[in-house]
């Protein structure tokens, strides 16, 4: 099933400046994973039974991949659904990107046991800064999830929020800070 999925997901090699304002090689075109949701149903489905698990009120994903993703497993549980959306300008900041909660959204989730949601995470940009989001207006966040995971920087964010990470697939992947980016240093441009 992992190998099905990451089949559904175009990679491309060079150098990429992530939202997180990390950099990495690798870089997943994942606009057109959705482009057939009933291809996808089989991994959310199972995304959803493995958070299942946790007794969680609803699921919250970034708009953009993650929000399907959310979305479709919030139906498949009969769950609540919310998502955020980017807020602001883009920082140069490591994870300075934010993401909000719509304003008909923020008082709802006071109290509620939430899964955060993505469809791939890298650096975590979006999954930090959506679970920063619904932490702050009361929520309670119980699982990070993913239909992929890449590299281990998500495993330790969430060990560091004492949070499991559950995720359909995994693929070793490294980023770097700009600073010690092997990339940038060989004067490779980017992508």
């Amino acid at each position: 099933m992992r190998n099905d999925l990451i089949g559904l997901m175009s990679a491309r090699r060079g150098h990429f400046k992530l939202e997180s304002g990390h950099h990495g090689a690798l870089w997943l075109d994942l606009d057109g994973l959705f482009l057939h949701p009933s291809r996808l149903r089989p991994f959310m489905a199972e995304l959803g039974a493995k958070l299942g698990v946790y007794r969680i009120d609803g699921v919250c994903g970034p708009l953009s991949g993650g929000a399907f993703v959310a979305q479709a497993i919030a139906a498949e549980m009969g769950l609540e659904f919310y998502h955020t959306e980017r807020a602001g300008p883009r920082s140069d900041a490591l994870y300075g990107t934010q993401y909000r909660l719509p304003e008909a959204l923020r008082s709802r989730v006071s109290g509620k046991r939430l899964a955060i949601v993505d469809d791939v995470i890298n650096a975590g940009s979006a999954v930090r800064a959506t679970l920063a989001e619904v932490a702050g207006l009361g929520a309670v966040p119980i699982a990070i999830a993913a239909l992929l995971v890449l590299g281990t920087t998500a495993e330790r964010f969430a060990a560091t929020q004492s949070l499991p990470l559950v995720s359909i697939a995994s693929l070793s992947n490294e980023i770097w800070e700009p600073s010690e980016c092997p990339l940038c240093a060989a004067v490779v441009p980017f992508d």
